[in-house]
């Protein structure tokens, strides 16, 4: 299947030590691999896995200062 066939979104997911990181995929825990690509095991630690938001790509800016 074709990943334009499927909807995929953003997701801010929030930091155990404050801030909040973005990602992106088809559901959060999509997202949430895709991050572990570019995180280490420590850093995706910090990441609360249940506070997420979803968010359209047209909301991104009104997020941006939340961004750690």
């Amino acid at each position: 299947m074709s990943s334009f066939e499927t909807p995929h979104f953003f997701y801010l997911f929030a930091l155990k030590t404050g801030g909040k990181k973005i990602a992106y995929g088809r559901n959060p825990e999509d997202a949430l691999e895709v991050l572990s690509f570019w995180h280490t095991p420590e850093e995706m630690a910090r990441i609360d896995r249940n506070d997420y938001v979803r968010i359209q790509q047209r909301d991104l800016a009104k997020h941006s200062r939340e961004l750690a």
